[in-house]
């Protein structure tokens, strides 16, 4: 299998982004220098299992994400609760409303 290098940083500061935290935060949570996650978030480096896998926990996502850009069919739920848990109030209500309406739809057509 093929690694692509370049893509799994540029996935990682991406999800990084998306969780709204700085670099020097995530380096500091994964335990290694600023400049050592910047060189892996630019394909310049390679990470060792060990931080791959703590970057993986740091940013609650799972492996294959970064790797192949995917994320298991198992894990949608997952992917939906993270992806609220970057929304304010109001866009997690209006979410809400819009699921309340899907089920209400869902039991008319089963009636």
């Amino acid at each position: 299998m093929y690694i692509d290098f370049k893509m799994l940083g540029k996935r990682i500061a991406q999800r990084r982004r998306e969780l709204v935290i700085k670099q020097n935060e995530l380096a500091e949570k994964a335990e290694i220098s600023n400049n050592y996650l910047s060189n892996i978030e630019t394909g310049r480096s390679i990470p060792s299992l060990t931080i791959f896998a703590t970057l993986c926990i740091v940013l609650n996502t799972t492996p294959d994400s970064f790797l192949l850009g995917t994320v298991k069919s198992d894990d949608v739920t997952q992917s939906i609760v993270e992806n609220l848990k970057l929304c304010d109030n109001d866009s997690i209500d209006l979410v809400d409303d819009f699921v309340q309406l899907i089920v209400r739809k869902q039991n008319k057509q089963q009636k």
